[in-house]
């Protein structure tokens, strides 16, 4: 049951999602070498993508921002790396 008045919906989650996503893309982004590169390029994808969401639908901002610009910066950190020794 919700509460009357309440204004959550499952749009609120975008931000701590992507923020999670980006955080967890960064640090997978540093250990590319062991890891390989698909979890880094999976992870920053997928919080790009929701912090884009999160941007466009949620009230509160800060956390989907963070979360686009850490996928955002790891994802193309990795791409940039495949490119460069590819």
């Amino acid at each position: 049951m919700t509460a009357a008045g309440s204004t959550d919906s499952p749009a609120t989650l975008y931000g701590p999602v992507s923020l999670a996503l980006g955080v967890v893309a960064l640090l997978t982004a540093v250990f590319v070498g062991v890891i390989g590169p698909a979890v880094p390029l999976l992870a920053g994808s997928l919080a790009a993508t929701f912090g884009g969401f999160g941007l466009s639908r949620a009230q509160r901002r800060t956390l989907p921002a963070l979360g686009l610009a850490l996928g955002g910066a790891s994802f193309l950190y990795v791409f940039f790396l495949l490119m460069t020794f590819a």
